[in-house]
């Protein structure tokens, strides 16, 4: 009899080990980071993320891929937002081309809900924190 992982985590697992290792250099890299906060809801809510979710430039339509996300779960496993609770996940997607001035955020999936912020006016240091209403 085999045990299988449930389709549902109420806290995804970080591996404080790696969170630690991080070098302060590599933090000049070329990536892009989402921190994405969610408000308190009145509702117990569910929640993951896509791996074709990408930072679309509006300019070119060039699109920078999610490469890694921080407490949410891919796509098929949800996360369990508690009613009343603030959430807050990071996705850290490659660069966007230097001459990106603008960009929105799609997760592009085959169902109705997926995360779509237009129109993110790029910074300096590719550090972005969005709040998302549901």
């Amino acid at each position: 009899m085999s045990i299988t992982e449930p389709p549902v985590r109420a806290r995804p697992f970080i591996d404080t080990d790696v969170l630690f290792a991080v070098h302060p250099e590599w933090l000049h890299d070329s990536y892009v980071y989402v921190h994405a906060h969610m408000s308190e809801t009145n509702q117990e809510m569910l929640v993951r993320i896509w791996k074709s979710t990408f930072l679309i430039d509006k300019g070119s339509g060039n699109k920078s891929a999610l490469v890694h996300a921080e407490n949410i779960t891919f796509a098929p496993v949800w996360t369990i937002v508690p009613q009343n609770f603030s959430y807050t996940f990071l996705l850290i997607f490659h660069a966007l081309p230097k001459s990106c001035t603008v960009f929105d955020l799609v997760e592009q999936i085959p169902q109705p809900g997926g995360f779509y912020i237009p129109d993110i006016m790029r910074n300096k240091s590719d550090v972005y924190h969005l709040n998302l209403a549901f």
